[in-house]
């Protein structure tokens, strides 16, 4: 049911953001504003970490997932009614703004609950089997949501689900009735959430402060950026998901000036390289907890594969290299992600070790999504930001493996640790 939860609110927030891309375009939004969206998203998993990590421990985690649950739906219904209110063209952009960021909030807070339940229910060497299958169900609910938000608003399914009287009275266009039925996937996932057994995990009472909130997460921000596994897993993981936000808008505007897509095809490309995500993902679920940084070298490859994509052009060679680069990032984020939790719970809690990951992970997408709405600004070719942004994911991975080597160099026992069973042992 955790399964089943998370694949319909995730399959919900990739669709959402398809329509509210498309949903700009109608309201004639400018280039820079649909990555500016995904940054005010992001900016909800920063400016809450200190607080959502105290929350999912403090409650039952399938409880946590319903009500944040709940809080994407609100967000999604108040994108829906952006002309319900009188209010100006360009007023209309911001509220949709605002709709968008309510979803991101929803989502910061259901994160660690989604995550952290994992740890309360797989024992240690389950954690990369266990995260392979959740991480390939997230990829491949990307996949279902990038393509049903582009079915959703393109001309042909547009138009038929116009034709239904209900429908056409609710929505003037097809952005909007795409918003419709997205909310009705939000609130099939929330009555899932409503099955979700507690896991009877009892963590010490949280601090309900805000100063002794913030003050405690800087300090587990330093816990886990202290500990030498920690901090590779983390940097790796924190590049991965700020690379792949970026990618999903690169892919975007690579289909429409590369290759001549419209907004409906180019989100299939998006699916595509979420296909190759799911595969590798679930090639990883292969890969012991104790082998898990073997596969750093993985991520400096998929840098050097996307330096590829200016030079296709034909379908089959577009599908087969974005299959790649997704298999390439799945089969070395997956195995990073485990070890990171891993150590997360054994130094920390699953809701407190999740919020530090998630605000590393969203502060980096919004530095990367900020320098690529200025190159966008700047009017740089896609090609030109596809070949930087190549070149910077190769060099970082390459900065992470010899970071991990001088770490094995100066403590040999580090290999040890994977695979500790104690739990919260940096705050005894």
């Amino acid at each position: 049911m955790v399964m089943a939860a998370q694949a319909l609110s995730s399959v919900a927030d990739n669709a959402l953001l398809i329509a509210a891309i498309g949903l700009i375009a109608d309201l004639s939004g400018p280039d820079w504003m649909a990555p500016m969206m995904k940054w005010w998203f992001a900016l909800a998993y920063v400016v809450l970490a200190a607080f959502v990590g105290a929350f999912a421990d403090a409650f039952p985690k399938g409880r946590v997932m319903f009500a944040t649950n709940a809080l994407k739906t609100c967000g999604c219904l108040l994108m829906f009614s952006y002309g319900a209110f009188g209010f100006s063209h360009d007023h209309q952009l911001v509220l949709i703004f605002v709709a968008y960021t309510i979803v991101g909030i929803g989502a910061a807070a259901y994160s660690p609950a989604k995550y952290g339940i994992v740890t309360e229910m797989l024992p240690p060497e389950l954690l990369v089997k266990g995260n392979s299958w959740i991480e390939g169900l997230t990829v491949l609910s990307v996949i279902i949501g990038t393509v049903l938000g582009g079915l959703l608003i393109s001309p042909a399914v547009s138009a038929w689900l116009m034709s239904f009287d209900w429908l056409s009275r609710l929505a003037s266009n097809s952005a909007q009735s795409a918003i419709l039925i997205i909310c009705l996937v939000y609130i099939a996932a929330a009555l899932c959430n409503l099955l979700i057994p507690d896991t009877h995990a009892f963590y010490p009472r949280q601090q309900t402060h805000p100063a002794a909130l913030i003050r405690n997460f800087a300090r587990y921000v330093r816990i886990l950026w202290s500990d030498k596994l920690g901090q590779i897993s983390l940097a790796v993981t924190t590049l991965f998901w700020g690379a792949g936000a970026t990618l999903q808008f690169i892919v975007i505007e690579w289909g429409a000036q590369h290759l001549g897509y419209r907004l409906d095809q180019a989100s299939v490309l998006m699916g595509v390289a979420a296909f190759g995500t799911v595969i590798g993902a679930i090639c990883a679920g292969r890969v012991p907890l104790r082998r898990t940084l073997s596969v750093l070298p993985v991520g400096v490859i998929m840098g050097l594969v996307v330096l590829l994509m200016p030079a296709v052009y034909t379908p089959w060679t577009v599908y087969c290299l974005l299959l790649l680069i997704g298999g390439l990032s799945g089969f070395f984020v997956v195995p990073m992600n485990a070890l990171l939790q891993h150590r997360g719970h054994v130094l920390l809690s699953a809701g407190h070790s999740i919020a530090v990951q998630n605000f590393n992970e969203q502060l980096n997408i919004l530095l990367m999504l900020a320098m690529y709405s200025l190159m966008l600004w700047l009017g740089l070719s896609i090609n030109l930001i596809i070949a930087l942004f190549g070149i910077l994911v190769a060099c970082l991975m390459l900065v992470f493996i010899h970071w991990n080597r001088l770490n094995h160099r100066a403590h040999p026992e580090l290999s040890q640790l994977i695979g500790q069973t104690s739990h919260g042992t940096a705050l005894r």
